[in-house]
């Protein structure tokens, strides 16, 4: 694989900086009316949404049960969430449920506005065990356990399974978006026809194909903010219009209100345009570039992700294609360390079956940023449920197709493993 030199990266990415606003700076390409769109959606991503009815109804529409309260609250600076710690409400990890509960729906609600109840609360511990490597006496491994309590209707039914998902960081999203499919197709191996144990493969629902989610399930940006507003936050919107967001027909006071629907916003509780607006705003987040490249250390790293087969699923290069409803995505090279396929990642990562995925099925998560989290998070935890406490522990939880890298990096050297590390903390 061929890699453009440094500068080509910097013509486009934003600043380096390692510090709280590193996800959240505009792409600089875009035009000036452009970036203002992106502070407009900006402060709508941040918005507090309330109860209807309230003083303004730009604002109504909260629930009845929600995760959240904004956007924001999940995307602490458009970053990753993490697990709740002992005792603590959960707030930017969620519950799927898959197969959707007949009771519960498709995600447990953990508040509830005033005079109705949460459906339920989580609650996590976890199982620790160690794994030998080459370049320490071992690293420990932490498995999660969760549980749902306080259940409000009734337990969740025997075929439904709880699968936790922290919130991903959201930069960079409208360059993934402009990724032309085909191109994406062609990375895909469904079959490993080239018998390299990699089988990647692309997330198609009822013929339409998906790139966004942990396990890839929402086709576009638009589809990923739909899903989010009436599930996490409870907003119906022109693409999930149910008032009620979450709620099913077992919860009937959940589904008579209140509600924040209006004519003023087409019946819906957000508006066409302030919904255009978000979909802007995360599509004109810019990655933030990656730092110390010229760092030797850094350089050995790189050349030893490429030699362990790193490569082979978290794709270092893309051109984005010429057809992107916003001008200023196209024709632009882009560095986000991911192949976008589905990948089987083995037996200890394996989640609930998605619409679009197998239980241990993920998407390749893309690694631009990775090294940033702590700096602007304030903590640094990786994985879809945020088990891994290092980058050194998310790589050893890899299986299935990613099996034979993972067991080259615990053979690495101590040397060889602090420069991977390196190089992971620069992207």
């Amino acid at each position: 694989m061929r890699f453009l030199p440094a500068l080509a990266i910097f013509l486009w990415s934003t600043t380096a900086a390692a510090n709280p606003d590193a996800f959240s700076k505009p792409l600089p390409f875009l035009s000036d009316h452009e970036r203002t769109l992106v502070h407009l959606g900006n402060s709508l991503f941040r918005k507090s949404w309330r109860t209807a009815p309230s003083e303004t109804s730009g604002s109504d529409g909260l629930g009845p049960i929600f995760n959240a309260r904004s956007c924001a609250d999940c995307h602490f600076r458009d970053g990753r969430g993490r697990p709740p710690k002992p005792g603590e409400s959960a707030l930017s990890l969620v519950l799927h449920l898959s197969p959707p509960d007949p009771i519960y729906g498709s995600q447990l609600q953990n508040n509830a506005v005033d005079g109705h109840i949460p459906e339920g609360r989580v609650s996590v511990s976890y199982e620790e065990h160690t794994v030998p490597v080459t370049a320490a006496e071992a690293i420990n491994l932490r498995k999660p356990i969760y549980r749902v309590v306080d259940l409000a209707y009734g337990p969740i039914a025997p075929k439904t399974t709880i699968d936790p998902r922290i919130a991903p960081p959201i930069f960079g999203l409208g360059l993934l978006e402009a990724i032309d499919p085909d191109d994406i197709r062609a990375g895909a191996d469904p079959n490993d026809r080239n018998g390299d144990g990699i089988s990647g493969r692309v997330a198609v629902k009822n013929g339409v194909f998906g790139r966004f989610g942990w396990k890839a399930g929402a086709p576009s940006i638009a589809a990923q903010n739909a899903k989010a507003l009436s599930l996490d936050i409870g907003i119906a919107n022109r693409l999930r219009p149910a008032l009620w967001g979450d709620c099913t027909i077992a919860q009937k006071k959940c589904r008579i209100g209140p509600h924040g629907n209006s004519e003023r916003h087409g019946g819906l509780e957000v508006s066409d345009k302030v919904f255009k607006h978000l979909t802007f705003y995360i599509r004109g987040i810019a990655p933030p570039k990656p730092r110390n490249v010229e760092n030797p250390k850094v350089k050995m790293g790189k050349r030893i992700f490429t030699e362990i087969g790193c490569v082979d699923c978290h794709r270092p290069k893309w051109r984005t294609g010429s057809s992107h409803p916003v001008a200023a995505l196209r024709d632009r090279n882009i560095y986000p360390y991911s192949d976008l396929l589905l990948h089987n990642m083995g037996e200890g990562l394996a989640g609930a079956t998605g619409s679009t995925a197998s239980a241990q099925e993920w998407r390749t998560a893309p690694l631009w940023g990775i090294g940033l989290t702590e700096a602007v998070a304030g903590h640094a935890h990786f994985l879809h449920d945020g088990r891994a406490r290092t980058l050194e522990e998310a790589i050893l939880w890899h299986g299935g197709e990613a099996q034979a890298a993972r067991d080259r990096f615990t053979n690495l050297t101590k040397a060889d493993m602090e420069a991977l590390i390196a190089f992971l903390v620069s992207l």
